[in-house]
């Protein structure tokens, strides 16, 4: 499942792995947030987990899916995250392009998590996301594969297959 950033739509989520899909043998779901961000950003879990959790459903009961991961970018990373330390008893991996925190309500297991940022990056600056976050993340427990690269706030494609190879092994 890929999560657009904020102000984003649900192809922008898609985007972001569409052209790796069939290589990898991805099925991607890309849902819409309900407002311009995901609900988390702006009041607490609430609309857009209700309508994802029925997005899955009807997704497993279609398909046989043998492992749940989870990514964004930007606002859509910082809900990829906090979605799957939440639901790690469900997701096995995260992948968190450009984020800015972290919030999960509680926690359940050990999701594998790729984080990546840039290093020019003047919406989410590395300094005060992906930086402080890594180290927590680690401090917890979490296994964690980090890519800084040098650009803004974006994805690049090199970053998006060394992500989709990390999924992979």
């Amino acid at each position: 499942m890929l999560l657009h950033g904020a102000g984003g739509t649900a192809q922008q989520g898609l985007d972001l792995l569409l052209p790796l899909a069939d290589t990898h043998r991805l099925l991607l779901l890309a849902p819409q947030a309900t407002a311009s961000s995901w609900d988390l950003i702006v009041e607490g879990f609430g609309p857009d987990v209700a309508r994802i959790d029925e997005l899955l459903r009807t997704v497993f009961g279609a398909y046989p899916v043998t492992e749940v991961a989870v990514g964004g970018f930007s606002d859509g990373a910082s809900y990829a995250l906090s979605l799957g330390l939440t639901n790690g008893d469900l997701v096995d991996a995260v992948l968190a392009f450009s984020p800015g925190f972290a919030a999960p309500l509680v926690t359940h297991g050990r999701p594998r998590a790729f984080v990546s940022h840039g290093t020019d990056d003047r919406v989410l600056p590395v300094d005060v996301c992906s930086r402080r976050l890594v180290p927590r993340l680690h401090t917890l427990g979490y296994p964690v594969e980090y890519a800084e690269f040098a650009g803004g706030h974006e994805v690049p494609a090199e970053i998006r297959q060394r992500a989709v190879a990390w999924l992979a092994g």
